[in-house]
């Protein structure tokens, strides 16, 4: 089975391009910090270049940006090429089969935008003043369930 779940942020904006024959294609990479420590107590972190096809990447170019957090869904693909020195070269790209978008959307004090292209009034005011109001608790005992 090849399958991987990474979480981290993008190192770069997304880039969005098309094939030849018009199926969209974007590229972004991600760093992903390790769980432990090394000996001087820093945490390591890997660096993983993405692909997302079609709608999925159309998607992450529009929505994401570099410093977000996503979570990356996919498999692993090995990569061999030859540079123009004849050198041989192997890498490891990771293909995206679903990507969810972790960082909150972006807000403001007098507007934010709901990550869709759509303004919306900052409502923060009503919000304060509506209050939450505590039900009555039955005190004399009796255990509702």
């Amino acid at each position: 089975m090849n399958k991987v779940f990474l979480i981290g942020n993008l190192t770069r904006d997304p880039e969005l391009s098309e094939t030849p024959s018009g199926v969209s294609v974007c590229r972004f990479s991600i760093a992903v910090n390790r769980n432990y420590t090394n000996s001087e107590g820093e945490r390591e972190t890997d660096f993983f270049h993405v692909t997302a096809w079609r709608g999925l990447g159309e998607s992450v170019a529009r929505f994401c940006k570099k410093g977000n957090k996503v979570a990356v869904t996919g498999n692993v693909q090995l990569r061999n090429w030859e540079d123009n020195d004849g050198n041989k070269h192997q890498g490891v790209d990771i293909i995206a089969q679903d990507v969810e978008f972790l960082t909150p959307k972006a807000s403001s004090e007098s507007d934010r935008n709901d990550g869709w292209g759509t303004r919306q009034q900052d409502n923060s005011d009503k919000r304060q003043a509506r209050k939450p109001v505590a039900k009555s608790f039955d005190e004399d005992g009796d255990i509702p369930f």
